[in-house]
C-alpha cells in the first residue's frame, strides 16, 4: 500500500534535507579548526591499545603517566626508523658530492670555467647594462615581488602547520585521558529516539575500521619485506631503508609510488659510482617494483583486504578507482571502510537481507 505524503512530513524531510546541508557546509567552513581534532582522535583510537596495556601490564594506574610512557615508546620507534634511514641517505649525498667534484677534477674544461664566465661577462658588458636599465628588467622586478611575498607566506603557513600539530598533539592527550567515557557518552548529543541508529553505524565503522587497519598494515608489512629482498638481490643502495620507506607509504594505498622519485637518484648514483649504465639500474629498480606491485595488486590486497573486509577482489579494486576519483588521496584512504558500510547498509535497509548483529542490539538495548 502507498503511503500518504502528509505536509507534516514533507516539512520534516525537507528540514533534515537542509540541516543535512547546513551541518555539511559548516564542517567544510571549519575544516582547518575541526581537521587537528579529528586526526588527534584517530590518533588516540590507534593508541588507546597501547595504553591500556601500559596500565594493565606494566602495573601504571596513572592515565597520564602511561600516556606519556606511550608516546615515548612512539618516539623511540620513529627515532629508530629514522636512524635506519636517514644516515644510509647522508652517505648517498656525501658520495654524490665525490662524485660530481672527481668529475669536474678530470674534466679537461673545468679549469677554464671561471675564465669562461669572466669573458662572456665583459664580451656581452654593453648588452647586460642595457638590460639592467631597460624596461623589461623593471617588469621583472615587479613579477618577482610577489613571488618573495608568497615565499613568505609559505614560510608562515609552516609555522602554522607546526603549531596545529602541538594543538594536534594536546587534543590527543586530553582525549586518552577520558576515552571511555567521551566514547560511551558522545551519543547522549542526540535526540533519544535517534541514538540506536548512530549507536549501530558506529558500531559497524569501528569494525570496519578495525578489519581495515589490520588488513592494510599486514599488507604493507608483506610489500615492504618483498621490496627490501628485491632491492637486495639487485644490490640497490640503501636497500632496506628504501623497502621500509615504500612499507610505510603503502599504509595509504598506492602512495609508496612517491618512492620512484628517491629510487631513480639511488639508480643514478649507483650508475656514477660504478660505471654501469644507468637506465640499465633503474630498469632493474623499475622491474622489482612492477613484480612487488603485481604481487601486491594479485595476491596480497585480494586475499588479505579482500578476506578482512570481505569485498570480492573486483569490488576492492573498483572501489579503489572510485573513491579516488571523487575524493582524491582522502578517498583512498577511506574506500574500503566506506565501501564495506554502503554494501551492509544497503543490504540491511534496502534489500533486507540482514538485520543488526545481535552485538549491536545488545549495545543499543544497553545505552536505552
Amino acid at each position: 500500500m502507498q503511503k500518504e505524503i502528509t505536509l507534516d512530513k514533507l516539512v520534516r524531510w525537507v528540514g533534515a534535507i537542509l540541516i543535512v546541508f547546513a551541518v555539511l557546509y559548516l564542517v567544510n567552513y571549519l575544516s582547518t579548526v575541526l581537521l587537528p581534532f579529528f586526526v588527534a582522535w584517530l590518533f588516540a583510537y590507534l593508541l588507546f591499545p597501547v595504553v591500556k596495556f601500559v596500565e594493565d601490564k606494566l602495573h601504571v594506574k596513572m592515565r597520564a603517566i602511561a600516556i606519556l610512557i606511550t608516546l615515548l615508546a612512539l618516539l623511540v620507534v620513529i627515532g629508530g626508523i629514522v636512524w635506519l634511514i636517514i644516515p644510509p641517505m647522508l652517505d648517498q649525498f656525501k658520495l654524490l658530492i665525490n662524485i660530481l667534484n672527481n668529475w669536474l677534477q678530470q674534466s679537461t674544461d673545468a679549469n677554464n670555467i671561471t675564465s669562461w664566465i669572466q669573458q662572456r661577462i665583459n664580451e656581452n658588458r654593453e648588452s647586460i647594462e642595457e638590460f639592467l636599465r631597460g624596461k623589461d628588467f623593471r617588469d621583472l622586478l615587479q613579477k618577482a615581488t610577489p613571488k618573495v611575498f608568497s615565499i613568505v607566506g609559505q614560510t608562515a603557513s609552516v609555522l602554522l602547520s607546526v603549531v596545529a600539530s602541538l594543538i594536534t598533539i594536546l587534543y590527543m592527550f586530553f582525549i586518552l585521558l577520558d576515552y571511555e567515557y567521551l566514547t560511551n557518552n558522545w551519543i547522549k548529543i542526540f535526540p533519544q529516539r535517534n541514538r540506536p541508529f548512530w549507536q549501530e553505524l558506529m558500531v559497524d565503522v569501528e569494525r570496519e575500521l578495525n578489519n581495515y587497519i589490520r588488513g592494510q598494515g599486514l599488507v604493507s608489512l608483506c610489500l615492504g619485506i618483498l621490496f627490501c629482498i628485491g632491492f637486495t638481490i639487485i644490490d640497490f643502495p640503501m636497500a632496506i631503508g628504501l623497502g621500509v620507506i615504500i612499507g610505510i607509504l603503502n599504509l595509504v594505498p598506492y602512495l609508496h609510488t612517491l618512492a620512484l622519485i628517491p629510487t631513480a637518484f639511488l639508480a643514478m648514483l649507483k650508475a656514477a659510482d660504478t660505471g654501469q649504465n644507468f637506465w640499465w639500474v633503474f630498469g632493474l629498480a623499475m622491474a622489482v617494483f612492477v613484480i612487488c606491485q603485481l604481487i601486491s595488486d594479485t595476491v596480497l590486497t585480494p586475499k588479505i583486504l579482500g578476506k578482512t573486509m570481505r569485498l570480492n577482489p573486483a569490488i576492492l579494486l573498483l572501489s579503489l578507482s572510485v573513491w579516488g576519483v571523487l575524493l582524491g588521496f582522502i578517498g583512498l584512504i577511506v574506500a574500503l571502510p566506506l565501501t564495506t558500510l554502503l554494501i551492509a547498509y544497503w543490504k540491511r535497509y534496502v534489500t533486507r537481507e540482514e538485520d543488526a548483529t545481535p552485538n549491536v542490539k545488545h549495545q543499543i538495548d544497553h545505552e536505552t
